[in-house]
């Protein structure tokens, strides 16, 4: 995106404190990610020369969830304030050959990649030593307040040290500064821990640098909730809010019937084909892809799956990393989980169940059935309460049904086994052997009646 030099410090090592949680606050899922996932792909559209990562709390598991080319982490093993994260990336940023830093805190999922190219631009054009971004807001309490003396930038005062005129001050940091990397590094070290909370806050360099007569400025950025921070799980609700409802209105302005957006939940990377119906309670989760003019009934579920044009699922489907051809037909209550292929016109009714099997062209499953393992060619025929018994408890094997089969209700397929092509299996059955193409197949006891029996087990009860 951008052509100038900079490198971006992400801040990412503390404790979620305010979200009352053992984890990081990095790993909490938002929108289908996880929060630091948002300002790492931020930052990467900015194109920076150099990406860093501090990482402290969980920091084997950040490194293991976020690893990625181009992004080296860099421990603050004791959390001693944003300043002190900043000079745990002292010897890395001075091997940087970018003289400009831009700081992000990790916490700030709305932030813009535009945003932060605009950032570093005004703070060349201003010759700064730091550039503090900041916004406005109409209910300032709980933010550092932005001290100014016109266009310059003296103080940023928290608000349990700030005094009442201070607290009356609508401009707030949003913990995000970029920073020239020579007076950075210069007057890093005079942080201390001198303050109201007792830690190295990066924050302090503004009133260092002005007693240097260096110069501190900041950008307002218009939309304030661009800078927002998910301080704490209703925070993150907000936000999760604002971004669902954003990616809803991008699909219907490309052409996508979203019913009811605040009732509908899709994630940032799904795709949605024009004409295509979702209705109320959907989830359409990960890298899910929707081909056009498909039907989504209410209280489906689909992660990380691909649907082609003309799929309708009725209420209350759950597909998971799986495949769905043209104009197949689905539900209502019907799973479909790992590695399950429906191909086209093919129908999937209601409380099946389709794991790592493949149904091909035009076949049908309408009730009450269980295919796992399982490869159908095309027009077959399932009918009711059927299972492929595919596990022996040790191993899983394979049931193959050939183009035209009917399987008739309530049958066992005990695998391995194979149906030939255009055979038929008579209801009730229990198929443990092949069968030859072009037959029947029948595989159940012969009914004895013996009349009478109720009666003389109730006279010997007596």
């Amino acid at each position: 995106m951008s052509d100038q030099n900079f490198s971006i410090l992400i801040l990412a090592a503390g404790k979620a404190t305010r979200f009352k949680s053992e984890h990081s606050k990095m790993l909490h899922r938002l929108a289908g990610r996880f929060l630091g996932e948002h300002i790492l792909q931020t930052a990467q559209a900015a194109n920076p020369d150099c990406l860093y990562m501090v990482i402290g709390h969980e920091k084997e598991e950040l490194r293991k969830t976020f690893a990625r080319p181009g992004l080296v982490f860099i421990e603050q093993n004791e959390q001693l304030g944003t300043g002190h994260a900043v000079m745990m990336a002292r010897e890395e940023l001075e091997k940087c050959p970018s003289d400009t830093v831009l700081v992000l805190v990790g916490d700030a999922p709305l932030l813009r990649p535009e945003t932060l190219v605009h950032l570093v631009e005004i703070h060349r054009k201003a010759r700064a030593a730091a550039t503090i971004l900041t916004t406005r807001l109409e209910y300032p309490t709980g933010y550092g307040r932005i001290v100014r003396d016109r266009d310059r930038v003296r103080a940023i005062v928290e608000e349990k040290v700030a005094t009442p005129d201070q607290k009356r001050i609508r401009e707030i940091n949003s913990g995000i500064i970029c920073f020239s990397r020579t007076h950075l590094l210069k007057h890093l070290s005079e942080l201390t821990a001198d303050n109201a909370q007792k830690e190295f806050l990066l924050t302090d360099l503004v009133e260092i640098f002005n007693r240097h007569r260096l110069k501190v400025t900041a950008f307002p950025v218009a939309d304030s909730r661009e800078v927002l921070g998910a301080n704490d799980r209703v925070e993150m609700a907000q936000i999760e809010r604002h971004l669902r409802l954003h990616k809803a209105v991008a699909l219907m302005r490309q052409g996508v019937t979203v019913v009811d957006p605040q009732a509908t939940y899709i994630d940032p990377d799904v795709e949605v084909g024009q004409d295509t119906v979702i209705e109320p309670g959907a989830s359409l989760l990960g890298r899910t892809r929707l081909g056009r003019d498909c039907h989504i009934q209410q209280g489906c579920v689909i992660t990380d799956s691909s649907l082609a044009d003309r799929v309708i699922l009725r209420p209350f489907c759950v597909i998971s990393n799986s495949e769905v051809g043209a104009g197949a037909a689905l539900g209502p209550f019907a799973r479909l989980r790992e590695n399950a292929v429906i191909e086209e016109n093919a129908r999937i009714g209601n409380f099946v169940e389709v794991k790592k099997s493949r149904v091909g062209r035009g076949s049908k499953a309408q009730h009450l059935t269980y295919l796992g393992d399982a490869t159908l060619g095309q027009k077959v025929n399932i009918g009711a309460g059927t299972i492929t018994c595919n596990y022996d408890g040790v191993k899983k094997y394979p049931t193959v049904i050939e183009d035209g089969v009917f399987i008739g209700s309530g049958n066992m397929l005990v695998a391995p086994v194979r149906v030939g092509q255009g055979s038929y299996t008579a209801a009730g059955s229990t198929i443990s052997e092949d069968v030859p193409p072009d037959s029947l197949a029948i595989a159940r006891s012969r009914q004895v009646n013996k009349e009478g029996w109720v009666k003389e087990r109730k006279r010997q009860e007596e």
